[in-house]
C-alpha cells in the first residue's frame, strides 16, 4: 500500500474538473499503452487567448495519476497562459504535499499533457504525445532519439530531460520519473552511463562558472579523496546495488586506483566486471575524479 498524503487521497477520491470540454481551444493527450497510464487534457481560453478559463481531464491510471491530473487542473484553471507554461511536475507533486517516488511519473505525465495542450493551442501539432513522437527535422535515431528502454519505449533524450529537470542521481530515480528500466532491467547499465554523462556535463559547467583567475582548484589530498569516495559509495552506489540484492564495500585506495569488494547478489555475478566499470567506476569518476579506476579487491 502506498503512503499517500491526505491531499492525494482527497484528489483521488474527489477529483476536480473531470470530464471533457465541448469544442475546446486545445487538447493535450499523453498515453503509454505499455504501462497503462493515459491522460487527456482539455483547455478553454478567453477571447484574448491570454487566460485559461476552463480545464477538464480524462485519465486512465492509478490513484496518483488521477490525483496528479486533478491537481494540475487546479493549478492552471483561471491562470494566465504565461504562468501555466512554467508549471513543472514538481509543482504538481508539491501541490499534493508529496507523491511516492515510485509514482513521480504520474506528475510528469500531467506536465507533458499540459505542454502538449499549450503546443496545440499555439498551432504546433495535434496535442498527442506518444512514446515514438519526434520532430522530423531534428530526429536522430542514432543519437539522443534512440530508444534505450525498449520495455517502455523511452529514449535517451527523455532520460536526459528527467535527470536534468529533477536532479536525479540513480537508475531507480529515473525509473520513478519515466519508467525506464522498470521492465526487464536490461538497460540499467546504459541508463547509469547516461546519468553519469548528464551530471558530468552539469558539474563541468559549474566548475567552469566557478573557475577563478588563479586557475584550477587545489588537488585533493589522499585523505580527502578517500572520504569523498566513501561518501559516494554510501550515498549513491551501495543503495542502488542493494535495491537489486547486492552491495559493495571500499577495500583500498591507492592514488587513483580504487579497490572494492562486491557483496550479496553482485558477488560472483558473470557481469560483475560490467557493473564495476560501467556503473561503479563511472559514478566515482563523476562524483570524485575523472581519473579514478575501479578494480575488484
Amino acid at each position: 500500500m502506498w503512503n499517500y498524503t491526505e491531499k492525494v487521497m482527497d484528489h483521488f477520491l474527489h477529483p476536480r474538473n473531470v470530464g471533457e470540454i465541448e469544442n475546446p481551444d486545445a487538447v493535450g493527450e499523453v498515453g503509454n499503452i505499455t504501462c497503462g497510464d493515459a491522460l487527456k487534457l482539455f483547455l478553454k481560453v478567453d477571447d484574448e487567448r491570454q487566460t485559461i478559463v476552463d480545464v477538464r481531464f480524462q485519465t486512465f491510471g492509478c490513484a496518483s495519476a488521477i490525483a496528479s491530473a486533478s491537481a494540475l487542473t487546479e493549478l492552471i484553471k483561471g491562470k494566465p497562459i504565461a504562468e501555466a507554461e512554467d508549471i513543472t511536475n514538481q509543482n504538481i507533486a508539491d501541490f499534493l504535499g508529496e507523491l511516492p517516488e515510485e509514482k513521480m511519473h504520474c506528475s510528469v505525465m500531467g506536465m507533458e499533457a499540459l505542454q502538449a495542450a499549450l503546443a496545440n493551442l499555439r498551432g504546433e501539432g495535434d496535442g498527442k504525445v506518444t512514446a515514438g513522437d519526434h520532430d522530423d527535422d531534428h530526429y536522430d535515431p542514432q543519437g539522443l532519439d534512440r530508444v534505450v528502454c525498449y520495455c517502455f519505449s523511452v529514449t535517451e533524450r527523455k532520460i536526459r530531460e528527467v535527470v536534468k529537470a529533477n536532479d536525479l542521481h540513480t537508475v531507480e530515480d529515473v525509473t520513478h520519473y519515466c519508467k525506464a528500466a522498470g521492465g526487464c532491467g536490461g538497460c540499467r547499465d546504459e541508463i547509469a552511463d547516461i546519468i553519469a554523462a548528464v551530471r558530468g556535463e552539469a558539474d563541468a559547467g559549474t566548475a567552469a562558472d566557478g573557475q577563478s583567475e588563479a586557475g584550477s582548484p587545489k588537488p585533493m589530498t589522499n585523505l580527502q579523496k578517500i572520504m569523498k569516495i566513501q561518501v559516494a559509495i554510501d550515498a549513491e552506489i551501495a543503495p542502488a546495488l542493494k535495491a537489486d540484492g547486492g552491495d559493495l564495500e571500499l577495500v583500498d585506495v591507492d592514488g587513483n586506483t580504487v579497490s572494492v569488494r562486491l557483496k550479496g547478489a553482485c558477488a560472483g555475478c558473470p557481469s560483475a566486471h560490467i557493473t564495476l566499470q560501467r556503473w561503479v567506476q563511472a559514478k566515482l569518476q563523476e562524483l570524485v575524479s575523472p581519473d579514478i579506476t575501479v578494480v575488484e579487491g
